[in-house]
């Protein structure tokens, strides 16, 4: 933030070697990391913050390490039109930067009619493609002081490039091998207390696609008879890269736009490691915040947080995936009452002939 009744501007002044090409590469590319914009030949500005002053203050240590001379000030324009001419500045530095990533991004859009993306949707290159995309824009909003319209254009355009090429987040450990849902009918699935957003996610998960009358329980260990998930052991727990929500996605060979759209979400929230940059996450992982602070009972978080992602899978339902619950199950005594009604309505037909 802003240093209160402060300059509004901080400029770095400097003076490299003549003879070093090597510094000036060096120093340009690094006040075009923090996005500072040039004042006159060897003067640049940036706003007078906090991280800027520290960003300006690291890039003077170095111009200083290269044989060079740099000094930081404070400032106001006080000429009129000065401060005008400055936002000017900023705002026409970052749109030509966002206008450039955003030619790069509609390169990879398929054609209007149906087309497919520029980069095959299960190659290796589009997990990379985007990536690298998503960390532009993220370097780009990191410095973008004076917002325009570029920037919500661009991001709303990687957004759409994004949903078109993650129709299959989620890599298959087991490819043609995938369990039948039926042989967990009735079972009891236990995970760890509190739950957090992996664990919620799964939950939901298993009672949209595995067994509607899941019943969860909560324990340090599982009985036998029990299913486990996203315990430190067992089968439906982290594997390799994946979180606990991707291994249940893969082994139930779950595979719908709905799907790995949340994959990506809790992925990104569990593994912190920001592969896939979905844009929901900061939002869900405040909800789920929210949710444990609210709920002391692991029931009741629990079934709080199914909704939670049973909302979120319903706002992203489209025409490239649906979420198709599974079959309605009868309990264990249920299905044993109704064989009993069965049979003795076929003993008493044969009694009659």
């Amino acid at each position: 933030m802003r240093y209160m009744d402060s300059p509004r501007w901080l400029l770095l002044g400097h003076q490299l070697p003549t003879r070093s090409s090597n510094a000036r590469v060096k120093t340009w590319r690094r006040l075009q990391q923090v996005g500072a914009v040039q004042a006159r030949n060897s003067v640049y500005v940036l706003p007078n913050t906090e991280q800027c002053r520290e960003d300006f203050e690291w890039i003077r240590s170095e111009i200083v390490s290269l044989g060079g001379e740099a000094t930081v000030f404070a400032a106001d324009a006080i000429s009129v039109g000065g401060t005008e001419d400055i936002l000017a500045s900023f705002q026409r530095t970052r749109e030509q930067e966002f206008r450039l990533l955003k030619r790069d991004i509609d390169r990879l859009v398929p054609p209007a009619r149906g087309g497919r993306p520029r980069i095959a949707a299960k190659s290796r290159l589009k997990d990379r493609a985007i990536r690298l995309l998503r960390e532009r824009l993220t370097a780009l909003e990191r410095i973008d002081f004076f917002p325009t319209s570029a920037r919500a254009e661009t991001a709303a355009a990687l957004m759409a490039l994004e949903l078109v090429m993650q129709g299959s987040a989620v890599r298959r450990l087991h490819p043609g091998q995938s369990l039948d849902s039926a042989a967990f009918h009735g079972r009891r699935w236990v995970t760890r207390p509190r739950p957090g957003v992996d664990r919620m996610a799964s939950a939901w998960l298993i009672r949209q696609f595995i067994d509607r009358e899941a019943t969860f329980a909560f324990a340090d260990s599982a009985a036998e008879s029990d299913v486990s998930f996203d315990m430190y052991t067992g089968d439906f727990s982290h594997k390799g890269n994946l979180c606990t929500f991707e291994v249940l996605a893969d082994r139930f060979g779950l595979d719908s736009f709905a799907v790995n759209k949340l994959g990506c979400v809790v992925h990104d929230l569990d593994m912190k490691d920001a592969k896939y940059g979905a844009p929901e996450a900061p939002v869900v992982e405040r909800i789920v915040e929210g949710l444990r602070a609210m709920h002391a009972d692991d029931h009741t978080l629990l079934e709080q947080g199914i909704s939670v992602f049973d909302a979120l899978a319903h706002s992203f339902q489209s025409e490239q995936g649906t979420i198709r619950p599974p079959k309605a199950t009868q309990a264990p005594a249920a299905r044993k009452s109704t064989r009993r009604r069965v049979a003795l309505a076929s003993t008493k037909r044969k009694g009659r002939r």
